[in-house]
């Protein structure tokens, strides 16, 4: 694991692996306003993992997802998109190697769930290749895939939360790009929907090998289901590693002020957080059992 301010995360020393990481920042400073969130920034996203950046509001989360999706324009350093300058990739390439799902998505209105995910064939089209029988095929084995054949012909405003989100992933399936970027994929969902997509997106990594990074503020479901969770704050990273590493006591204090004991998840061992009680909540269970 990267110890507590360290920014850089450590390459694999074996000089046999050739493989350039999936995504990598170099020297990454990026930021708003020529003002850097992230300063400095050497991070490798290596294929086939699914990685979770963590980190308390406005440490940099979705801003380096921004710089790695190349909505975002570094202040200084650059990314690199399978070993080369995203800078320098066409748009149209950038895009079939790579997906982004940004923040509470909105859909025009009256968008079926088919025509939203037909639109993940977009990078595939030009002059000289129009739409055609195989990009209705994908289009229809992403709506498959996350479960909503059934609804396919329907309004996506006409679905329940889960379900748009849903819908836009099968968008992202659809683009067929080995590496996905996910913004908060939960936002705004309920336990049962944050689990459903969760594993959706577990799923896609296992079957398909496809690479994903997520932004997640729900610690314990990072745990459960990222291979790799990298923690952000004070313009950088304070700690890399599986979630055992990394979701230790010093690192929640650190980064997010918690107060908080790690305990194995029961149903599958990752780490889970449980926040320590204060006199608040003393009281209030002290309440509860004589109510009881």
């Amino acid at each position: 694991m990267t110890t507590l301010h360290d920014t850089t995360t450590t390459a694999p020393h074996d000089s046999a692996v050739a493989t350039p990481p999936v995504l990598e920042a170099r020297g990454l400073s990026v930021g708003y306003d020529r003002r850097a969130v992230l300063s400095d920034l050497d991070l490798r996203i290596e294929r086939g993992t699914v990685t979770t950046f963590l980190g308390a509001n406005g440490c940099g989360k979705s801003t380096l997802l921004k710089a790695f999706g190349r909505v975002l324009k570094p202040i200084a350093g650059e990314v690199h998109l399978d070993g080369v300058p995203i800078r320098k990739e066409p748009n149209r390439a950038v895009a079939r190697k790579l997906a982004i799902l940004p923040q509470s998505p909105a859909a025009p209105a009256g968008t079926s769930v088919l025509d939203l995910v037909m639109r993940g064939r977009n990078p595939h089209q030009s002059w000289a290749r129009p739409w055609t029988a195989e990009d209705a095929g994908v289009a229809e084995e992403a709506i498959a895939a996350t479960g909503l054949t059934e609804v396919a012909h329907r309004d996506v405003a006409s679905l329940s939360g889960g379900q748009r989100q849903r819908a836009w992933i099968a968008l992202v399936l659809a683009q067929r790009a080995d590496t996905l970027l996910l913004d908060e994929p939960t936002t705004y969902l309920d336990l049962a929907h944050q689990l459903d997509v969760l594993r959706l997106v577990r799923r896609i990594n296992r079957d398909q090998g496809s690479t994903v990074v997520m932004v997640l503020h729900d610690l314990s479901l990072a745990a459960r289901y990222s291979d790799r969770l990298v923690v952000l704050h004070d313009g950088g990273v304070v700690a890399d590693g599986s979630p055992v590493d990394v979701l230790t006591p010093e690192v929640l204090q650190s980064a997010f002020g918690l107060h908080a004991r790690v305990v194995p998840d029961p149903v599958t061992g990752a780490p889970m957080v449980v926040p320590e009680a204060d006199e608040h909540d003393v009281t209030g269970l002290a309440a509860n059992a004589n109510l009881g």
